[in-house]
Parts: C-alpha cells; sequence; structure tokens
C-alpha cells in the first residue's frame, strides 16, 4: 500500500508539470497575439515585401501556430530555450547570467525578510492588542499598501540623493566583491523587503493566534510556562504549515515580481532583460522570460505544499 505522503506528494508533482505545460501554452498564445510584425520590427520599415517574406519563412513565422508551439516546446524540452531576433545572442547563455543576479537580489532580500517577519509576528501575538502588536501591524500594512515602484522613488530621493547612504542605481559586474555586490543591491532589498514583510509578518501573527487556542496550549500555560515560551516552543512549530506557504509565496514574489523594482534601480536581472526585449518586440526572449518566471513560482508552490505535507503529523503517523 503507497504510503500517504508519497501518494501526495505524486499527485502535487504531477499537478506542478500540468500546470507549467498549460503556463507555456499561455504564455505563448499570449505572445503571438501581440500586435505588430516581427519581421517589420526587425527589419525597420523601410524593408521590402521580398525580405520580410524571406524573413518570415525563415523564422517559421508561415507555419501553423500549433506546429510553432510544439517545435518551441521541444527545443525547451532538450534546453534549447531559442535565439533573440534583436541581437542573434543565445537566450540561454544570456538569461543565465541575468537569472543569476536576480536570484541573487531575492536571496538576500529572503535572508532578512523571512526572520524578521516571523520575529515581529511573535512580538505581535506576545503583546497582542497592546501597543507593539498596533504598531508593528499599522507600519507592516502601509508598506505593503504601497506600489514598490513608488517605495523605491522615495527611497532613492532620501537614502541616495539626500543622505547619500546608498546608490542609486545596482550596478553590478563580474570582479565585484561580495561586499561590494552587497552594498550596490542594498536599496532594491530594502524596496524587496518592505513589499513583502508585511504578509508574511500578518500570517505569521494569525496561524500562531489560531494555535493559540488549542487545548495543549491552555495546559503549557497551566504549568506556568511564560507567554513567550509558550509561543515559540509550542504554537509556532504547530503554526509551520501556513507560514510556509506565505513564505514560499512571497518567496516567489522575490523571483518574478522583481521586474518593477530591476527596472527602478536599473539592475541587470530577468525583469530589466524581460522589458528590454518586450521593447523591441523580441518574442524568443519574452517567452523564455515567461516560462522561466512560470516555473520558478509553480515550482516554489509545489514546494511549499510539500513542506506542508511533510510537517501534518497526521499523514506522517496514519493509523
Amino acid at each position: 500500500m503507497v504510503h500517504p505522503i508519497l501518494k501526495l506528494v505524486v499527485q502535487r508533482v504531477a499537478l506542478g508539470i500540468l500546470l507549467l505545460l498549460a503556463a507555456s501554452v499561455l504564455i505563448f498564445v499570449g505572445t503571438q497575439i501581440l500586435p505588430g510584425d516581427v519581421a517589420q520590427s526587425i527589419l525597420g520599415q523601410s524593408a521590402t515585401p521580398v525580405s520580410l517574406a524571406n524573413l518570415r519563412a525563415e523564422l517559421g513565422l508561415n507555419d501553423p501556430p500549433v506546429t510553432r508551439y510544439f517545435n518551441w516546446l521541444s527545443g525547451v524540452l532538450q534546453g534549447d530555450l531559442g535565439t533573440a531576433l534583436s541581437n542573434g545572442q543565445d537566450i540561454a547563455t544570456a538569461m543565465g547570467r541575468r537569472l543569476g543576479n536576480t536570484l541573487f537580489l531575492a536571496f538576500w532580500a529572503a535572508i532578512i525578510a523571512v526572520p524578521l517577519a516571523i520575529v515581529l509576528g511573535l512580538i505581535s501575538v506576545r503583546y497582542r492588542d497592546r501597543w507593539p502588536d498596533k504598531l508593528i501591524s499599522g507600519v507592516t500594512l502601509a508598506t505593503i499598501s504601497v506600489p514598490e515602484f513608488l517605495v523605491g522613488y522615495i527611497a532613492v530621493f532620501f537614502l541616495a540623493v539626500q543622505l547619500q547612504w546608498f546608490p542609486s542605481i545596482a550596478s553590478v559586474y563580474d570582479g565585484m566583491t561580495l561586499g561590494e555586490r552587497l552594498y550596490a543591491i542594498s536599496m532594491p532589498v530594502i524596496v524587496l523587503v518592505l513589499a513583502v514583510l508585511g504578509h508574511m509578518m500578518r500570517m505569521t501573527r494569525a496561524a500562531i493566534l489560531n494555535v493559540m487556542q488549542s487545548a495543549y496550549v491552555e495546559t503549557a500555560e497551566l504549568k506556568g510556562l511564560s507567554q513567550f515560551t509558550i509561543i515559540a516552543r509550542h504554537a509556532l512549530p504547530n503554526a509551520v504549515a501556513p507560514v510556509v506557504n506565505v513564505v514560499m509565496l512571497n518567496l516567489a514574489y522575490l523571483v518574478v515580481g522583481v521586474v518593477v523594482v530591476e527596472v527602478v534601480f536599473v539592475y541587470p536581472g530577468m525583469g530589466q532583460y524581460l522589458v528590454d526585449h518586450v521593447a523591441k518586440r523580441d518574442v524568443p526572449v519574452v517567452q523564455a522570460c515567461g516560462l522561466v518566471f512560470a516555473a520558478v513560482y509553480i515550482g516554489l508552490n509545489l514546494l511549499a505544499d510539500v513542506i506542508s505535507i511533510l510537517a501534518n503529523p497526521r499523514l506522517r503517523h496514519p493509523k
């Protein structure tokens, strides 16, 4: 008999693959219905009808959409993301460095945001309905209510222009030391932390408060344990599943939702790469970026599901 955990994990993985396949279809269809002519945008307005026809044939634009989709999907499955129309570069090679920069930015934002959110959630529960709780909730709610680009421009004005603490442009390049890279990305990291901190803190607070109503928490209180000990040792471990879900969702956002932040700070990541090639109507690059973003988002959500399943004691110890 198959173990319930293994069965659920296999189901989640299969569902994730189907979702990614569906996302690839939506991405391909979305790029095909964009207005304009790819061949025309490459050759310019002065191109002759013959040269346009030859380029369309060379790019396979005359093939049926279904054929073009399966040709593209076949290449992706073999690790070939295609060639950029605007400069002739291999997309996988050009994207590798950009993706590394985006993951570097998201990693350091997560290193700060996740522990800070959990600690603030614990403090908020410990001082529930008192001024620390109200202050933390009010500030974090304000940070998630303001658009990232506005927070970014405000941060640039005060921290870069007025105080001159950080550079206004997050420029990174080969040969930089770790300290230099961290200093360069300070501003976008601050903006990303503010963007995701509120969601994670509020979910941590809600999950722990829900667990605090359990009978074993009341037993711990009757034993005379301190409030913070009860929260940290008894409530938090049993609130792992919802907290992990919201953390993973926000980690996915840190990778997928950095487009605006990267554009504001001119950071050479995936978001800036995507925006640059959308302006050029470079369809293969847009498709590849969209598929990578979808894979990251679905993959992190899948990981959250698996961790939630493994954290469920009823599934780990079935009767």
